[in-house]
């Protein structure tokens, strides 16, 4: 398993939309069927910022599983990554 892509929500938002409309609706019901066909699958990441309880930062993590898929992924999707 190679090193996950973390994004901001806002990032994912713009990026979302734009894999919807590339893939069908069904790749993204399936975890299966997403790491089969784009590589990766998405969650969500928690992670506690200071010593008060509740208090925690979130984003989103594409775990990728195939290198090959990951570039490719980040050849075809970088604009939407970097520039959103």
């Amino acid at each position: 398993m190679s090193k996950p892509i973390i994004l901001r929500h806002e990032q994912w938002y713009y990026l979302g939309r734009k894999l919807k409309e590339d893939y069908p609706e069904s790749t993204f019901l399936l975890r299966n069927r997403m790491k089969e066909q784009l590589g990766f699958t998405i969650r969500e990441h928690r992670e506690d910022i200071s010593l008060k309880p509740y208090a925690c930062r979130t984003s989103i993590r594409l775990d990728f599983y195939d290198e090959r898929k990951r570039t490719f992924f980040l050849l075809k999707y970088s604009d939407y990554i970097t520039s959103k």
